[in-house]
């Protein structure tokens, strides 16, 4: 998901962030994006897939029924929508649903792994009017192959970023940052630059779908403490002097020293406002399942089917959409219902929370939290406790617990790694990193995580 509602910020084209909307939509709390997944096939096997994508769905809907959907967007106030998958593009008929949302006057983007982004789609990309094109890069090679579950990924999805960067599409990215990833970001983000990216979107990966078979994957909520400095630094060093927008999704936060530097628009006073689930945006699945954000997990969230029920009604009137913008600090629990931030927050990501805890209202991912634990000598640790059951944006259970914290290394370090080891680490196979140390290094997380 992308950053929350905000003012244009820090002299960005307003036009190309419409989802921001102005005064006025602010304060209706009216979906202004949605995120729409055309498609469940894939062609990747992505080891934190939240939705399991593989196979399409047996009842995805036709083109003249995805055709109609475009028409209940446009006349609802939808001012931008992206296309996902699984692989949106597996779709034949992608683009054309593509020009029709460009049509209708909104803005279309994608969100892709990339990895058959050829240039005959590029140009059919092109020929519909799409503005953006995000495509999925999670690591630098092996990393990202490990993750992406196929051996040429990462060289597709950078093959298909210099073809974006060379056409009249603008070229963002979009990163998970867990375990793996970490110790690599201030690498990736060089990549990013080489590429021809204008856009960094990180989000933490989150335990669903296949991601929850894979507890050991994610960061712990202590390492925030390692992974905010990271990326103050990162956007200070490395992004902001070569144009580059950092937006961190809306499970990395909150409020608290990093809020004013990492939150896209924190210069201008921009910062969290709770979760847009609902309120700012809305998630459709191929099979026509309304929720009020595409991650969120389909059996607890769905609020009606398109092609059977009213777009605009269901948005506004199923509990389903509607209870999240309308939660108080009554439906917080845990440390959030007692946090400084809570009228404001609202427990953060309820995605993030509702597949590590099952239920929504306390989120242990957040900087201001880890923070005041450190003060206090503590920090808390996630034990994963429940497998998930095997479906599509399925979800395990884990539990909280809160214990000492170790004493500071000497020396700065990352994911156990010196500091001054990863920020010289080179995307390019140089640095003071040899092949051979990467390797050692996926061996070594890879023993706490089951990517096969």
């Amino acid at each position: 998901m992308t950053a929350p509602i905000g003012g244009a910020p820090e002299g960005e084209d307003s036009t190309r962030l419409v989802r921001y909307g102005d005064a006025r939509a602010r304060e209706e709390q009216r979906p202004l994006y949605a995120v729409w997944e055309i498609t469940l096939a894939c062609d990747l096997g992505c080891k934190h897939c939240g939705s399991r994508a593989g196979p399409a769905r047996d009842t995805e809907l036709t083109t003249a029924q995805c055709l109609g959907v475009v028409a209940e967007m446009a006349a609802m106030g939808i001012r931008e929508v992206t296309l996902i998958g699984g692989e949106a593009y597996l779709r034949e008929d992608w683009d054309q649903i593509a020009a029709e949302i460009v049509r209708r006057g909104m803005i279309c983007g994608i969100t892709s792994g990339g990895r058959g982004f050829t240039a005959e789609r590029v140009q059919r990309a092109v020929d519909a009017g799409i503005n953006t094109i995000s495509l999925s890069i999670d690591g630098l090679e092996r990393t990202h192959n490990a993750q992406r579950g196929t051996p040429d990924s990462w060289q597709s999805a950078l093959q298909a970023a210099e073809r974006v960067a060379a056409s009249p599409i603008r070229l963002a990215t979009n990163s998970q940052i867990n375990r793996l990833s970490l110790p690599e970001l201030p690498a990736l983000a060089n990549l990013l630059h080489d590429v021809g990216s204008r856009a960094w979107q990180i989000q933490l990966t989150v335990p669903m779908g296949r991601g929850a078979d894979r507890p050991g994957l994610p960061l712990q909520p202590w390492q925030l403490l390692e992974l905010f400095p990271l990326l103050a630094w990162i956007k200070a060093e490395r992004l902001k002097p070569r144009g580059i927008d950092l937006f961190p999704g809306n499970n990395v936060g909150y409020f608290g020293p990093y809020e004013a530097a990492l939150r896209y628009g924190g210069a201008n006073g921009a910062h969290w406002g709770g979760c847009g689930a609902g309120k700012w945006c809305i998630g459709l699945e191929a099979d026509g399942k309304i929720k009020a954000c595409p991650s969120l997990p389909s059996a607890d969230w769905t609020g009606g089917y398109l092609a059977q029920d009213d777009l605009a009604h269901v948005v506004a009137t199923s509990p389903e959409l509607t209870h999240l913008k309308n939660r108080t600090r009554a439906d917080l629990w845990g440390y959030c219902a007692s946090c400084y931030y809570a009228d404001v927050c609202k427990g953060g990501c309820t995605w993030t929370s509702q597949c590590i805890l099952g239920k929504p209202g306390n989120n242990p991912y957040c900087i201001h939290r880890a923070l005041e634990h450190e003060q206090a000598g503590l920090r808390e640790v996630l034990i994963h406790d429940q497998p998930a059951p095997g479906e599509p944006f399925d979800h395990g259970r884990f539990r909280l617990e809160v214990e000492a914290a170790e004493p500071p290394a000497a020396d700065a370090t990352i994911a156990g790694f010196p500091l001054a080891d990863v920020i010289a680490l080179d995307w390019r196979g140089g640095g003071i990193w040899s092949d051979a140390a990467l390797r050692a290094t996926l061996q070594r997380v890879s023993r706490l995580v089951t990517l096969a």
